[in-house]
């Protein structure tokens, strides 16, 4: 890899984050920038010419230099001589590698011969909303001549690939008063000498077209409101789509499990409450990059927003079905041998009218940007109909890109997924201890987590930690409250589209004699970790089962529940509530193929915030030793004289979740170092 202190290299660098930081100027992880430069050769000492060029799957507003490919021009330019046309083009990206000068480097993209070819020191390819709608207007190409005369020049929709490049090239070479050009149904390409004059000409195009589209634009794109689509209150947006969630996540997850995401901004709102919102939906997506996140169109229900939710249930799970019979008709229709087999029928985007978009993906970020791309199309959408109409490429266009084998090689090369992924976790009493070391497991193996506790600050300093929204969110959750409860499970499906994993974990313990244990230290030892519990696993059972996708629910019970020890009556008797808990749960929720496990620690004491509040001590003078050494003292007392810590309590968890006990439940795993007396029986 060359020298990122190279002039051209950090222009380029520059240039890409600021385009990039600026959703108006391109997508996440959509287009690409060039720099082209010469630089000394290592072997000969010779002047080599070298493109710099945004690599396969990276993002403009976060790129490195490790994110570049560097490829040398004369061979690059070299592959026009061994060509062999359109219907090969595709071998074109293979050679792509013969061409890479150094080691390291980004893979070189689809895109790199339009950047090779075009005869610029810097160009840029992106994906403006504002330039997309031009360039999927029925008569774009008149359009584009009318916003920008004779400054940007018109490409007729093309494949991305090498016949693109040469296209574009020939283009700006017949046409040297040209900046860029607009990209039928795709996007736009700028280009420049320098790569200020290059930034500035892309800015030039996106903005002249953003004016040009306002001033010509009609007021209404969309039509008139559609009685019965405007949006609902807030509140009343908040309830439906939790209720909602779990439901459409379950039909969405029928091929294979997916995350979700849910947005009600202003721009899906007003779309779903316009007439034309039917029509313009099912035309689908445009822009490669578009579609290939969204797939081609969209589950839109049908029903007022206030209609009665068994209704909206109902009418969902028929069009589900709807859509399923549609797509596979849509594969058939267009697979030729060698297609990549169908990746699944299901939608990656729901609209409901009045509430707003639901999104998936394998995991949250992929669900969060899929939704992004949407509204990007709503914006498109709104661009070309409010000059002229919306006219995207046609299906079987469309199929070539999604089923394209250059996509299913980029799909190809991703990482197995982890044991986790997919999964959403709630986990209580989380903030802290135990609980902490559960969320952070869960995370490193995939899973999102609803980090819930009593005590916010640290529920959100731990969600902060485990690596921000698309990983974890905080709630506030005093397992004693219904209402919390309720609540905590309805974040998880707005942010994550619902639960499939929940660990009961909130807990306090007093250790007193029996005649030292008042009501109320009964009563509280109680309604925290039984009622707590019972009323956590309820909600999880009623969203789990709304899911139909399974589920899993973990108690962090105590070797107390099986084991008599002294002046512990209202923490043991508490513990053992909830171990028989397991029992009848595993019992009656199997049918939902929802497993219900749990794990019997000892003995925790380093990083446990039961022990840390008042628990250690008591337990210290109970056995008449110094608190400080009460691990120790614990450890001793082991078969394997070993110190239990909260990692190994998440060890368990993550044994009973990860995919290899698929058929336990009503197990309880001892977490203590070996007790023989409380050896299950």
């Amino acid at each position: 890899m060359t020298s990122a202190t190279h002039a051209e290299v950090a222009a380029l660098l520059e240039r890409a984050h600021r385009i990039g930081s600026d959703p108006r100027n391109t997508n996440y992880a959509g287009g690409n920038t060039s720099a082209k430069a010469t630089e000394t050769d290592p072997v000969t000492g010779g002047e080599a010419e070298l493109l710099w060029v945004k690599g396969s799957g990276g993002d403009l507003g976060t790129l490195t230099e490790a994110g570049l490919a560097v490829l040398r021009l004369d061979r690059v330019r070299a592959l026009k001589d061994v060509y062999p046309g359109v219907e090969r083009e595709d071998e074109m990206v293979s050679a792509f590698d013969y061409c890479l000068h150094g080691k390291g480097g980004a893979a070189p993209s689809i895109d790199t011969a339009m950047h090779a070819l075009v005869e610029a020191a810097h160009v840029d390819h992106l994906h403006p909303d504002s330039g997309i709608a031009l360039a999927c207007a029925a008569d774009g190409e008149k359009l584009t001549a009318e916003c920008f005369g004779d400054k940007v020049a018109w490409v007729g929709w093309r494949r991305p690939g090498f016949q693109l490049g040469l296209d574009i090239a020939a283009v700006k070479e017949a046409n040297p008063q040209a900046v860029g050009v607009i990209l039928g149904g795709h996007g736009i390409t700028a280009w420049g000498d320098t790569s200020e004059e290059c930034e500035r000409n892309a800015l030039w195009m996106i903005r002249t077209a953003e004016t040009f589209l306002e001033e010509r634009g009609k007021a209404e794109p969309f039509g008139p409101v559609l009685p019965g689509r405007e949006a609902l209150d807030p509140e009343a947006r908040r309830e439906r789509a939790a209720a909602l969630a779990p439901v459409i996540r379950g039909l969405a997850s029928t091929d294979r499990p997916q995350v979700g995401h849910f947005t009600d901004a202003a721009h899906v709102l007003d779309f779903l409450s316009r007439a034309e919102h039917p029509r313009l939906a099912a035309l689908g997506t445009s822009c490669p990059d578009h579609f290939l996140r969204t797939k081609v169109s969209p589950l839109v229900l049908d029903l007022p927003a206030d209609a009665p939710l068994e209704e909206a249930v109902a009418r969902l799970q028929e069009l589900h079905e709807e859509y399923r019979d549609a797509y596979r008709a849509y594969y058939e229709r267009h697979a030729i041998p060698g297609s990549p087999a169908m990746r699944g029928a299901d939608p990656a985007i729901v609209l409901v009218p009045g509430v707003g978009m639901f999104s998936f993906g394998k995991d949250k970020q992929t669900a969060r940007v899929a939704a992004e791309f949407y509204l990007n199309a709503v914006n498109v959408m709104r661009g070309a109909e409010a000059v002229s109409s919306y006219a995207p490429i046609d299906e079987a266009e469309k199929f070539r890109i999604e089923y394209w084998e250059l996509e299913e090689a980029k799909l190809r090369r991703m990482p197995e997924p982890k044991a986790l992924a997919t999964r959403v976790a709630l986990v209580t009493g989380a903030g802290s201890g135990i609980g902490k070391a559960i969320a952070h497991r869960l995370v490193a193996e995939g899973a999102c987590v609803v980090v819930a506790d009593l005590d916010t600050a640290n529920a959100q300093a731990v969600a902060e930690d485990l690596g921000g929204p698309d990983k974890a969110v905080a709630v506030t959750v005093d397992v004693t409250s219904e209402e919390q409860i309720a609540e905590a499970f309805k974040a998880a499906a707005l942010a994550f589209g619902g639960v499939d994993l929940v660990v009961n974990n909130a807990g306090i313990s007093i250790s007193k004699p029996l005649l030292e244990t008042t009501a109320r230290d009964w009563d509280l030892q109680h309604d925290i970790m039984a009622r707590g519990s019972f009323l956590v696993s309820r909600e999880a059972a009623r969203v789990m089962r709304a899911q139909g996708l399974g589920g899993d629910i973990v108690y962090i019970a105590s070797k107390n529940a099986v084991f008599a020890g002294p002046n512990n009556i209202a923490y043991s008797a508490t513990k053992a509530d909830q171990a028989h808990q397991v029992r009848l749960l595993a019992a009656e929720l199997g049918e939902h193929g929802i497993r219900v496990n749990g794990v019997n620690p000892d003995g925790v004491v380093r990083g446990s915030g039961i022990f840390a509040a008042g628990w250690g001590a008591q337990r210290a003078a109970t056995y008449g030793i110094e608190e400080e050494k009460l691990g120790e003292f614990y450890a001793q007392r082991t078969i394997l004289k070993r110190e239990v810590l909260p990692e190994h309590v998440a060890n368990a968890v993550f044994a009973l979740t990860g995919g290899d006990l698929t058929h336990t439940t009503g197990l309880h795993i001892p977490v203590d170092a070996g007790v023989a007396a409380a050896f299950l029986r």
